[in-house]
Order: structure tokens, then sequence, then C-alpha cells
């Protein structure tokens, strides 16, 4: 009698005696007539497994030695069932004898269970139904579980941690020990399944609930980097429907609990979703999970890219709906741990100074972009409040990187651009390049300018104060005198760096000589008598700040370098010029 089995990329005949196959198989004696022809052939078009399954189960037959494995099990198992090869038929037959190799061979397996699992996908519906793939998945999740003092298999493990981990358990009073076994011993071998099975192993895992969930964090990040190796290149958008699927289960994988996965991870995470476009519940997830963490990302990371279509090169939006959510959650948080003590509002947190600080660094990497607009700037920078930064250095450094980069800028926006920033939170260094800056309005420059030597002159009659010489009349001598050298010390040409050319606030004092003041001005110049404080009482006037602003704040397009500062001239070496 024949038999021919069917392949993918044809047939396979086999020549079989009739009884063997007939005392096993209970579906050959369904197929099989009654009739006496010796010489039939019976097509097997469906048989699970192919020919290589079938050679087994008639191997099984005939006596003969079957060797079973973790490749070909499921296989042998799924073809067996098909030719029904169960215990009615026959007593100790093929379908029993797999499921006691399976069950105290396979199962018992850390490796082979993973491999079985892997083979599972090829033969489906029948693997399912025989519930091999649920069998397996149990399997894995309950080794993954186990405490790590009971782990006694085998396990692929090459991260980088286990020198560190082991090394210390190494030796203990000179005697040697046997390395521990690192909590994420099970992470690389489960690398190896397909992103199906993978999905089922790591719930079964959660659900379980043995594992810690960063941990499990760290089990979804590696096998991600394992699949998908340009997941940090923007080369990433080449991915196809696959991948999109991929990254889609990836993030609904990961663990809900807040730091069980890094922060760059996920922004990784977002910024290949957002290039291959996976859909708005994907993104919307990844940002709130970002937000709940945004302080322990890098300005590298945020820089994500936009995709076709869009004229920026960063996707600010994106960034911008990542910082109100974090806001967001920064604020109930606050509002759980009273946000108001006895009326005053609390300070903002060490987390809210990180973000603000790492947004203002993103911000002037945006801005260095042509055609970024100034509205998405602005939103962007009053999304973070100005009492969580303690010092407005980097928003300073922003908005005058976006003015550089956009010379073309009206009047109106470089007024929305300064209001953004609060002068008094200007260091010395940043009030001294202020002062310097002609692409500042003038309104601007003067502000810095009154409020630096505000400080300075507050901070010179605190060390005058503290001084105590014996007598008040030379206290209070001593006090006057280092308040006025402090003042000179500011805003003196030796500072400052001004030089012969024109700045702003020698047009805005030459502004008040047309205006009837060149009589005092002169005489200030003339006996050197005239006080910082005078000369900035003037330029605070109503007519400095009003009428003679606009025609100064025309003349506002670089900036002063340091290379480029002149030469002194004397009729620049008197301290009330360099207060003008």
């Amino acid at each position: 009698k024949s038999s021919h089995a069917s392949e993918d990329h044809g047939l396979v005949s086999f020549c079989l005696l009739l009884f063997p196959l007939l005392s096993k198989c209970a579906r050959f004696q369904k197929l099989i007539p009654t009739t006496g022809d010796e010489n039939i052939d019976i097509h097997i078009h469906d048989i699970p497994g192919g020919p290589k399954a079938f050679e087994i189960c008639a191997k099984f037959c005939y006596g003969m030695v079957v060797t079973l494995n973790a490749y070909n099990v499921v296989a042998a198992r799924c073809a067996a069932e098909y030719l029904e090869m169960n215990e009615t038929v026959d007593k100790g037959n093929l379908i029993y004898k797999i499921d006691v190799f399976l069950s105290s061979s396979i199962f018992r397996s850390w490796k082979d269970s993973i491999i079985v699992l892997g083979t599972t996908k090829a033969h489906l519906p029948w693997s399912e139904d025989l519930k091999l793939v649920s069998h397996c998945i149990d399997s894995i999740a309950s080794k993954a579980s186990v405490d790590t003092s009971k782990v006694e298999w085998s396990y692929t493990y090459n991260r980088k941690k286990l020198s560190t981990e082991n090394d210390l358990d190494m030796q203990w009073n000179g005697v040697k020990k046997q390395p521990s076994v690192p909590k994420d011993w099970w992470v690389e071998d489960l690398t190896d399944l397909d992103i199906d099975s993978y999905k089922q192993v790591i719930s079964a895992i959660k659900t379980m609930g043995m594992v810690p969930k960063d941990a499990v964090g760290e089990a979804i990040k590696a096998y991600t980097y394992k699949k998908l190796p340009s997941l940090s290149k923007v080369s990433m958008i080449h991915g196809d429907g696959k991948v999109r699927a991929m990254l889609v289960t990836i993030t609904c994988l990961l663990p809900s609990e807040k730091g069980s996965v890094s922060c760059s991870f996920l922004l990784k995470l977002l910024r290949a979703t957002n290039l291959l476009k996976c859909g708005e519940m994907c993104r919307k997830e990844l940002v709130k999970r970002i937000g709940r963490q945004l302080d322990e990302a890098s300005v590298s990371d945020l820089l994500i890219p936009t995709v076709d279509g869009e004229t920026t090169g960063y996707d600010i939006d994106m960034i911008l709906s990542i910082v109100e959510e974090y806001v967001r959650q920064d604020n109930k948080n606050t509002q759980k741990h009273n946000a108001e003590v006895n009326g005053h509002v609390q300070a903002p947190s060490t987390s809210m100074i990180t973000v603000a600080k790492v947004i203002d660094g993103y911000l002037t990497e945006v801005a260095k972009d042509p055609n970024t607009p100034v509205l998405k700037f602005i939103n962007l920078a009053e999304a973070i409040s100005g009492n969580s930064r303690p010092f407005h250095d980097g928003l300073y450094r922003a908005i005058d990187m976006y003015m550089k980069e956009h010379p073309s800028l009206s009047k109106s926006d470089k007024k929305k651009l300064c209001c953004l920033m609060d002068c008094k939170k200007l260091s010395p260094e940043a009030c001294a390049h202020a002062v310097q800056n002609e692409r500042l309005p003038l309104r601007t420059v003067v502000q810095v300018l009154y409020h630096e030597q505000t400080r300075a002159s507050a901070a010179a009659t605190v060390r005058a104060d503290s001084i105590c010489i014996g007598s008040y009349e030379s206290s209070r001598s001593g006090a006057t005198t280092n308040t006025e050298d402090e003042w000179d010390g500011v805003i003196g040409v030796e500072d400052l760096s001004l030089s012969s050319k024109t700045t702003k606030l020698e047009k805005c004092h030459n502004a008040e000589k047309s205006h009837g003041s060149s009589k005092s001005t002169a005489n200030g110049k003339a006996k050197g008598g005239a006080t910082p404080k005078k000369v900035l009482g003037k330029m605070l006037s109503s007519k400095a700040l009003t009428g003679e602003r606009s025609s100064s704040d025309s003349s506002d397009s670089a900036i002063l370098r340091s290379q480029d500062h002149p030469k002194r001239t004397p009729s620049r070496s008197t301290k009330p010029s360099a207060a003008a």
C-alpha cells in the first residue's frame, strides 16, 4: 500500500504496509476501504507537520525507534492527533507517549519550553487546541517567577551586569562561593521568541506578580533592542507594517508603574511610533508615561524629528504635550501635599526645577531652526512657570539664540520673548552680557541694569553693616563708601566692556540731552560728580522709556562679542559715563 503526505512544494510518497497503520491510526481505518485491493493510494494534504511529522508517526506504527526533541515534538504531537493515534485504538499509543515526554521532560526544562513555544506558531490551530501553547507559557512564566535561589537550570546570560553583580559574592573570607543568580537571568533567553509568543509570556509573568516591575521593564527593553536594533536611529522610518504592530504591542506591554523603564527608552519608542505613524492611542499612552518621569530626560532625548510634510526640524508640539502632562501630574501631587502653607505658595519641587532646566536647553536647540515659529517657542517656554526657574540664564540663552537665528523678528515679537524671562533672576554674568546685547529691546536692557545695580547696592549695604569699627559715625561712613565703590564696580567700563561705539544706554542718554538735560549731563561729565543712581534715574524717566525708546529700539540688531570690544577712549573713562 502507498500513502502520499503533502508538502508545500510538492508531494512525498511513502510505500507502507496496511496492517501497521491500521493497528495504530483510527484515521486510516476510516480512509482505507474494506475491498481486497492491495494497492491503494491515500492522499493526505492537510496533515500538520507535513511529511516529516508523518514519517515519525509511520515509524512508530512499524515499531521503529523514534527520536523526539524540542524541535519536532510539536509537529509529531499534532500529526498524531490528526491520525487519531489515541488509546482507544491501541494501548500505549503515540499520543500517550508524546504527552508523557512533554510533561516529564520538555515542560520541566527552561530552554526546551522556549524552543517548543517557538515551534507552536507553525502548527496553529492544532497546537493551541491541544493546549501546547498554554502549557509552554505556564512553564516559562512560572520558572521566570521563582526565587533566584531556586534556579538550578542552565540559562543564557551575557548581560554586562553579570560581572559587577557576581564578583562581589565570589569570595568571602577567602572561600570561593558560587556566583549568585541575577534577578533578570531569564531576560535574554526570551528575546528569541516572536512578538506574539513574547506578549503571551510577559502577560503571564505580570499576572503572577512575582517579578519586580523594573525587571519586566528591562526585559521588554532588551527584547525591543534585539528585534529593532535601529530603534534609536532616525533610519527607523524604513519600518513596515510588522514593525509598526510590534511597536504597538511593546507599548501595551510596558508596566504601568512609574520608573519601570527609563524615560530615555520611552522617548525612543515615542520617536519611532511617531515616524511610523502607529496611531493616536499609542502616542497618547507614551506621552502619559513620559510625563510621569520627564525629570529623567535629557535634551538629546527630546529632539524628536517631525514627520514628513512639517517645516520645522523638531516636533515641538509633541514636547509641549509631554510638558503639559508633566505639569498636570505635578500639580496633582502638589495638591495632595498641601500646596499652600500659611498662605504662601510652596516652592517648586526638585524635579520641576530639573524639568525647567531641560526644557530651556531644548528651547535653545529648537531656536537654531530658522523655521521654528515664535508662537510655538513662546507656548513651550510658558508651559513651565517662572517660579520653577530659580535662575533664568538658560531661558535668556534660548531667547538670545532665537533672536540671533531670526533677524527679521518684529519689535512686538521681541518684546513677547523678553517678557518670558525675569531680569531679577539673571546671574551677574548674564546681566553683563544682556546690557551689551543689541538684539534686546531697550526696555529690557534698562530693566537688567536696574536690577543688577539694586542687587549690587543691597549686597554692599549688607557687607558695610556687618563691619563694626566702634562708632556709629565710622560705621555709617564705611557703608556709604562701600556702596559707592560697589556701584562703580558693577557698571564701570572695566566690567561692561563698553567702548567708544554708541550703545543703547548712550543713545538714551543722548536723547535726554536733546530734551533739555544737556546742562546737567555736561556738568556731570566735567566734574565727575554725577552718581550712577542719578544717571539711572534719568534712563528710567518717562522720556527715556516712552518717547525716546521707540527710536532707540530700531538699532537692535547684533550682539557685542568679546573679541569685538573696541578700545576705551578718554571720554569713556569716567564712572558717570560708564553708568550711562
